[in-house]
């Protein structure tokens, strides 16, 4: 059973919705001032749009896009202390249509870390097991400080002034193998992109590869670690059956994305409580995709995990392995009269 010390998950990741006005907008809610905030047109076809606060409120990367990073004044003008402002940017404010936000806390103002090699710029939440990275790219082998204090299961990489893919690692890939997040391609195998090392507590490696380390390109990494009750990184196989597989990972979720590595030709599919505020959840949009909202997949998040209650293999293919990132809406924490495991409130 897992036990959280975070008794609010809500304070550390939080999706939000919002519908547009056209005029500046001040989201509120949040519950904290993020640091990495991912916005999607829930109605049209329309870029995912993720900002953060150490490359700028304003610089735009797209999660379906190969694009290099954008600056787009009237997007997110600034990060505040219960959520942020938009100005008038269509794709993130158009009159009356509804987007989310899915927003994290990172660790503010970043810092310099010369844990590695190379010299990186770092966001860390060490509670939540979050940090945001950035550096300039080397062209060789190299190590980048993450600030975490604790080992990355997953990290989110791109390529801020080239064309690049998006690269993933997932710690159930192993650190020979990684993913690109803006396309439907399985697992790939290559020694360049993260030297066929495991992350450590304090770095990651990263080859001599334009996707990781581009020479004097500026670089930007998501590194996430596992925090019992709170966020879990891993993967299932599934079994293709509408009583489908069940995935422990230690509280109900509050936002869960999966994806196919075993196969190509399948999306990245994000799901979260809000858009969905019971089960069964079925609401998704494709992190690799600028397609609007669909409700054709089923998931129950459930006290202590989620369960496929789909029989498609985009999502339960037989035999086939999926990963997947997940964090909490209730974890389970320990009673301080008696260490009993309770559902945070």
């Amino acid at each position: 059973m897992a036990y959280s010390t975070i008794i609010k998950p809500n304070t550390q990741m939080n999706p939000v919705l919002y519908t547009g006005t056209g005029s500046e907008l001040a989201v509120t809610g949040v519950n904290f001032q993020p640091d990495f905030t991912w916005i999607k047109n829930r109605d049209t076809t329309d870029w995912n749009r993720l900002l953060d606060s150490v490359r700028g409120a304003t610089k735009e990367l797209y999660s379906n896009s190969a694009n290099t990073e954008d600056t787009q004044a009237q997007s997110l003008k600034s990060f505040d202390s219960d959520g942020f402002t938009l100005g008038t940017l269509a794709e993130v404010n158009t009159n009356t249509e509804a987007y989310v936000s899915w927003n994290w806390k990172a660790g503010g103002t970043a810092v310099s870390n010369t844990a590695g090699s190379i010299t990186s710029s770092v966001s860390a939440n060490t509670d939540s097991g979050f940090s945001i990275v950035t550096w300039t790219g080397t062209g060789a082998n190299a190590t980048v400080g993450h600030g975490l204090g604790s080992v990355p299961k997953m990290i989110i990489l791109k390529n801020r002034d080239s064309d690049e893919n998006w690269i993933v690692g997932n710690t159930s890939l192993g650190w020979t193998k990684y993913l690109s997040l803006n396309t439907t391609d399985s697992v790939s195998t290559v020694s360049n992109i993260w030297q066929d090392t495991t992350p450590t507590s304090s770095v990651f490696s990263i080859g001599a590869s334009g996707k990781v380390n581009g020479s004097s390109n500026g670089m930007v990494v998501y590194a996430f670690a596992d925090v019992k009750g709170f966020s879990k990184f891993g993967s299932y196989v599934g079994n293709g059956s509408t009583d489908g597989t069940f995935v422990y990972t230690g509280f109900k979720p509050s936002w869960l994305m999966v994806k196919r590595s075993s196969t190509s030709g399948t999306d990245w599919y994000m799901f979260d409580n809000k858009r969905n505020t019971f089960n069964v959840t079925n609401s998704y949009l494709d992190a690799n995709t600028g397609d609007a909202e669909v409700s054709n997949i089923s998931f129950d998040f459930t006290s202590n995990g989620f369960k496929l209650r789909d029989s498609q293999t985009i999502v339960n293919g037989s035999g086939s392995t999926f990963i997947y990132m997940a964090f909490a809406e209730n974890p389970l924490v320990a009673n301080t009269s008696g260490g009993i495991p309770t559902t945070a409130r």
